[in-house]
Formats: structure tokens, sequence, C-alpha cells
């Protein structure tokens, strides 16, 4: 047992672990509302969206938080004014951005001296390098996005299924959605840190979408894609320590991986089940078939 537990024996190691299990279940329950509404794009692209405020505030010295909340709301006002005032679909508007908002925090964070090192943090995240201090911001923001979740809960799940039919129920979609994107925001901006801006995609995707393969409910779901997230920052941790590799990018790749080899599971099943029931279909046949000879 000496080998689950060795690599977080010391103070840094466990704050990595929190850090990442903080990051991983508020990004998990975030995920699965993405997942469900076939907003994946729409949180990558917002994803590399608060890369230019961490940019700046590591500049400019100020709150890297502050600085990711700024720029997710560019994000968000930058999507509603191309789709409102031009006749592109929003999926330009969130591509354009993607690109955009990518490019001015490389753009800012190449005025750093320490060009590469802040670049590297930003993108991938320094698990190791989480303090005291960041799992209090991340616990406060976690638990904001999960008591969210919890309220909002009927209103995002009718809007997954129909916006028009949210609306007749009086769920007012507008506001569910608006929710959402703040909701958004306030997982990728919690877990930066943990696991850096690009690398948070992982967390936010891979445990929802590997539920969806194996849920039923949508309450399952949630509970599945913590548990699968979880699972996915102590063995990424694990990897990590054991291989010497990086800790934010071991958690992201065993969260995909999760869901590669469910689906391969899955699937085995679904084709042995197909299998069997072809081969009682073929039994009954011969069977009937027998019966009718006998009989004439």
């Amino acid at each position: 047992m000496d080998w689950l537990i060795e690599p977080f024996a010391l103070g840094f190691q466990q704050r990595a672990l929190m850090g990442g299990l903080i990051a991983g279940l508020m990004c998990s329950i975030v995920g699965v509302w993405l997942v469900l509404r076939g907003m994946s794009f729409f949180g990558d692209a917002f994803v590399h969206g608060v890369l230019p405020g961490i940019a700046a505030a590591i500049v400019f010295d100020f709150s890297p938080f502050l600085g990711a909340s700024i720029a997710a709301l560019a994000m968000v006002g930058g999507i509603e004014l191309i789709h409102r005032q031009t006749a592109l679909k929003e999926d330009t508007a969130i591509g354009l951005l993607f690109v955009g908002m990518m490019a001015l925090g490389v753009v800012i964070i190449s005025r750093s001296s320490a060009y590469t090192g802040s670049l590297t943090s930003i993108l991938f995240g320094d698990a190791f390098g989480v303090t005291t201090d960041d799992l209090v911001s991340q616990g406060v923001i976690a638990a904001v996005v999960i008591v969210a979740s919890l309220l909002l809960y009927r209103p995002l799940l009718a809007l997954s299924f129909s916006s028009t039919k949210a609306a007749t129920l009086g769920m007012r979609p507008g506001l569910a959605h608006a929710m959402l994107l703040v909701m958004i925001a306030a997982a990728v901006i919690g877990s930066f840190q943990a696991v850096g801006t690009l690398l948070v995609f992982g967390l936010l995707v891979g445990p929802p979408a590997t539920a969806a393969l194996i849920s039923r409910t949508v309450p399952r779901m949630m509970i599945t894609s913590m548990i699968i997230a979880s699972l996915s920052v102590w063995l990424g941790l694990t990897i990590s320590y054991y291989a010497g590799t990086a800790g934010a990018a071991s958690m992201s790749l065993v969260a995909v991986g999760f869901f590669f080899l469910v689906l391969a599971l899955t699937r085995g099943r679904r084709h042995a089940a197909e299998r069997r029931a072809r081969a009682a279909d073929l039994s009954t046949r011969d069977a009937a078939e027998q019966t009718a000879e006998a009989r004439a």
C-alpha cells in the first residue's frame, strides 16, 4: 500500500491533490450541462478566453482571479455583440474570439521578462505550486458553483432539452443560459492554477462525456462524473510521481483516457449482446422449423 501513499507524503503533493480534486469536482458538475447542451466547443473557447486576463494580471501584478473574470466577461460580451450585430452564426463568433483572445494573452505575457515560464504556468498549470490561499479561493468558488448548479437544476435541465419548452414552463431560459456561462467562468477561473487554462478542458468535458456513456439520468450522470474526475486527479498525480510527467497534463490525459476506455467497454458489451440476440434468434428459428417439419 506504500505506493498509494508515497506520492502524497509531502505538503505540496497533498495541496496538489486537494487543488486537483476541487477543480475536478466543480468542472465535472458544470461540464454535465456543457455536454447535455452540446456546448463543448464553446467551453473550449471559453477556457482560452480567460488567457489575456490572467496574463495581464501577471504582467501588471494584480489578482489573476480578477483578470480572468474581466476576460470572461469580455469573451461573453464579444460573442453576443458579433451574434446580434451581424448575420454570422454564434459558432463563428466563438471561433473568432477563441483565436483572438488566446493571441492577445500570448502578446500580453510576451512583455514579461519571464515570458516562457509565465506562459507555461498559465497554459499548463502548476499543480505542485498550489498554495493554501489558492485552496481557500478554490473552495469558495467550488461551493458557489455546486450550490448554483443545485439551485438551477430544473431550469438547466429544461434548457438542455428545449429552450422553447423551458420558456413555456416559465423557466426563463435566457437567465438560465447566462447563469450557466457564469458557472463555466467560475469553474475555469477556480481551476487554472491547478491544471492550467488549456488542460482544464480535459476535466470540464472528459468526466461528463464518460458519465454520459453509462448513465441514464442526469443526477446519476453528475455523481458518476464527479467520481471519474476524482479518480482522474488521483491517478494522474500518481502517474506523474512515478513517471516524472507533468501533473496537470497527467490528470487531464487520464480524464480523456477514461472516456475511450469506457467507450471501448460499452461497445464491446453492445456487440456481445447483439451476437447473443442473433444467436438466440437463430435458435428460435431452427426450433420453429424443426417443429413445422415434425408436424408435416
